[in-house]
């Protein structure tokens, strides 16, 4: 068992808070896509529910602690998909919900946070900024910090999809799943090592937004002065050391991807297996689109973690790239 922050028996325990609507998420072999890509692809689709993000996993876990300590109040910083997830649970039990989170954040995911009656505030800088501003308020107003990755509540979330995939059939050879502050990455890695060891967890992140690949790869602490990816949804720069100590325990490899890749990825999804999705979501699709040899005759779960996608961005980065002229001769 591997030696994380993480509990199999609270994990397991977590489903009996979690609402249904995210929970036995669809595993589903996609046949057209493992041929474009050369390998066995399930999609383990964690957009359909009220979030369309598998964030709420975590939220769930958060408010309803908080509830049962008479908590009337949280607040978090958010690239958009935790947000909205805090909003609905938040919602749902009467607290009142503070989501922190950059302007440049898409207007898709900045918009379903107010609709789901959180206060937003926005920030000039990036998603360190909005933790940053979040911190504050959380001590100036005296409520609960929610730090996505850092919160156990967030990683044992998530990790139930562990559970879901450690029990399907038939078994799989690889889970790709996408790296940005750590909590899927750790919570779905901590199960699989400890009851599926044989599977190859791997984490992608985008090129452009490095800064826990780094870290994983040296063992220690990277950041990063700037992201530039169009996954706003992994692009921190300052990895939480408590983090890394559990990736380094249940991640067999991290690897970056570039963004031509991703942007190749969520076009096959559309096209193959009929998924809008945000970039973040394509990433373990990019990652074997960078390296088929090394998944060619595996099969290979990619977990399908986001859908808050702006739909003009979105036609834009799938639409096929022109073939280049003809010339004829005379």
């Amino acid at each position: 068992m591997p030696r994380t922050r993480l509990d199999l028996d609270r994990i397991r325990a977590s489903r009996a808070v979690i609402d249904q609507r995210f929970l036995d998420t669809p595993l589903t072999p996609c046949d057209a896509l493992g041929r474009e890509l050369g390998c066995t692809v399930s999609v383990k689709l964690e957009t359909a529910n009220p979030v369309r993000s598998f964030k709420a996993r975590g939220t769930e876990l958060v408010t309803s602690n908080l509830v049962d300590r008479g908590e009337t109040a949280v607040v978090c910083a958010s690239a958009g998909n935790l947000g909205q997830a805090l909003a609905w649970s938040g919602g749902r039990r009467g607290l009142a919900v503070t989501v922190v989170a950059s302007k440049r954040a898409p207007a898709t995911k900045l918009d379903r946070i107010r609709a789901l009656g959180a206060e937003l505030i926005l920030v000039d800088g990036d998603i360190e900024t909005a933790r940053d501003l979040a911190s504050r308020i959380a001590h100036e107003r005296g409520v609960r910090l929610v730090e996505d990755s850092l919160d156990l509540e967030t990683c044992e979330g998530a990790a139930t999809i562990g559970l879901e995939l450690a029990a399907a059939t038939p078994a799989f050879d690889t889970v790709l799943i996408a790296l940005g502050g750590g909590a899927m990455a750790t919570g779905i890695g901590h199960v699989l090592k400890t009851l599926t060891p044989a599977v190859e967890v791997v984490c992608v992140q985008p090129a452009g937004a490095p800064a826990l690949t780094l870290s994983w790869r040296a063992r220690r602490v990277v950041t990063t002065d700037s992201t530039d990816t169009i996954a706003d949804g992994v692009a921190g720069r300052h990895p939480i050391p408590e983090v890394l100590t559990d990736l380094l325990a249940v991640a067999d490899d991290a690897v970056l991807v570039r963004e031509s890749s991703i942007t190749t990825a969520m076009r096959l999804l559309l096209e193959h297996a009929g998924l809008v999705v945000e970039p973040s979501a394509a990433l373990g699709v990019a990652a074997i689109l960078e390296a088929p040899a090394r998944f060619a005759d595996r099969h290979v779960v990619t977990v399908v973690c986001g859908a808050n996608v702006d739909p003009t961005a979105f036609h834009e980065w799938v639409r096929p790239p022109h073939p280049a002229p003809e010339h004829g001769g005379s």
